[in-house]
Parts: C-alpha cells; sequence; structure tokens
C-alpha cells in the first residue's frame, strides 16, 4: 500500500520542523475502478449507492503495527450497490467522507466485477499498511 503525496509531507512536516500532523479521528476506505497515484487522480466509484465505509480510527479498527506492517482489525463492509459499480481494481484510505485528502492507496490482488446486489467486504487482515 502506497501513500499519497499528501499524507509523505505531512509526516515529513511532523517529525521535522513542523507543522504536526493531527491524524484524523475516522477515516473513509474507498473503491476504485482507475487506480490512484501518490499526486491522486484515478477514478473512484460513483452511484448506485456508493459512499465511502467510515472507521474510526482507533487501536480496535487499526490495531498495533507489527513489523512494519498495520491492518484492518474489523470488518469493511460497503452498502449493497444499487447501481453496477465496475471493476473494482484498488481501493484508497481518506480523511474526509467526500473530497479531503487521500491517504494512502493500494491496488487489488484480484480485480473485482461489482453488479446490482454484490456484497462488497474485506474481512478482517486484508486490508495492509506497510512501511519500508
Amino acid at each position: 500500500m502506497s501513500k499519497s503525496d499528501y499524507l509523505e509531507n505531512a509526516i515529513l512536516n511532523h517529525q521535522l520542523g513542523g507543522p504536526d500532523y493531527t491524524r484524523p479521528p475516522t477515516v473513509w476506505v474507498s473503491l476504485w475502478t482507475v487506480s490512484p497515484a501518490d499526486a491522486g487522480g484515478g477514478t473512484e466509484v460513483v452511484g448506485g449507492a456508493y459512499v465511502r465505509f467510515p472507521m474510526t480510527n482507533n487501536a480496535t479498527n487499526w490495531p498495533a503495527a507489527v513489523a512494519g506492517s498495520k491492518s484492518n482489525g474489523t470488518v469493511i463492509t460497503f452498502a449493497t450497490p444499487l447501481a453496477a459499480w465496475g471493476v473494482i481494481v484498488a481501493f484508497g484510505i481518506h480523511d474526509a467522507l467526500s473530497g479531503g485528502n487521500l491517504l494512502r492507496y493500494g491496488n487489488l490482488t484480484t480485480p473485482k466485477t461489482i453488479d446490482i446486489g454484490d456484497e462488497v467486504s474485506f474481512p478482517i487482515g486484508d486490508l495492509t499498511c506497510t512501511e519500508d
């Protein structure tokens, strides 16, 4: 999983000279039909009852990192699609329900076509953030 340019700069500023970075109290998981990049871009799903999935940014939903890796500690289940969402190729983590800043993103191991009524879910441990 990659960090966006926004988050890279915020962390560098926090560690060296400020301003300090304040972690958002809630993060929102998003789905993408075209993967974003560090500078942004990509195509996030729209319509058909799609909304980013909210997660309180705490140690229950994001347990402690181990060996430079941190994964979701609770199941992430999106609203049931009321229209086809297309082929999902990536996910993101944002600091706002809409707009805001992309913090991290990653490509799915296997893209998945989402049609009306499909369940879109990530089991515990499926979204992993790493640092090298």
